[in-house]
């Protein structure tokens, strides 16, 4: 299995999974849980896809959806996860750190791929990142968390600065990869931890 498609499934998993939890802390009914999971989890996938000219990649290949209903029906066989502090809960937080990073380094190997420019790089990293969340939140009518979110957005923009050294410096192996990921997950996670934020106008 090559690392784009790894971190692709790994992507899905994980957002279909804090999709699920925002579903039920916002107490949707059944079709609504769905729904906010599979916006979460295929969403920018697909503007990713979409921006790169190609057919969006749940629409074209069959591991997208059957990861969504997989991980959907598991999390529904645990209706224990049901909780008003839901979102603050670590399951959230991982579940969601680690969509966020996966779906920022697809983002970033495509657009390199496709040979962008760092700034392109780093736009479609961002938006296959936070595409899928920013429109989930919008339809429950909530302040989309990249807005608000400590070191939420920054993480896409690390991920395709790192990446985009990697490519330039001939350093791009399944390794470095890794280790950009998992450097990127400990960044979030203790961000999340430490409560840092970016400066916020008024305070």
């Amino acid at each position: 299995m090559d690392i784009f498609l790894l971190t692709d499934i790994i992507g899905i998993i994980a957002f279909s999974l804090s999709g699920f939890l925002v579903g039920v802390r916002n107490r949707l009914d059944l079709l609504g849980i769905v729904i906010a999971a599979s916006l979460t989890a295929l969403g920018g996938g697909i503007l990713r896809d979409a921006l790169l000219h190609r057919t969006p990649f749940a629409f074209s290949e069959y591991y997208p959806a059957t990861t969504l209903i997989i991980v959907i029906l598991i999390a529904f066989a645990f209706q224990s996860l049901r909780s008003d502090k839901i979102e603050h809960k670590w399951l959230f937080v991982v579940s969601d750190t680690v969509g966020l990073v996966a779906f920022s380094i697809t983002g970033a190997l495509l657009a390199i791929n496709a040979e962008y420019n760092v700034f392109g790089v780093i736009i479609l990293s961002f938006l296959t990142a936070v595409g899928g969340g920013v429109t989930r939140d919008i339809m429950i009518n909530k302040v989309p968390a990249v807005l608000v979110s400590d070191f939420y957005g920054s993480i896409a923009l690390i991920v395709a600065l790192m990446l985009t050294a990697l490519n330039f410096l001939n350093l791009m192996t399944d390794l470095a990869i890794m280790i950009v990921a998992f450097l990127t997950v400990l960044l979030r996670l203790v961000a999340y931890k430490q409560q840092w934020h970016l400066p916020k106008m008024g305070e």
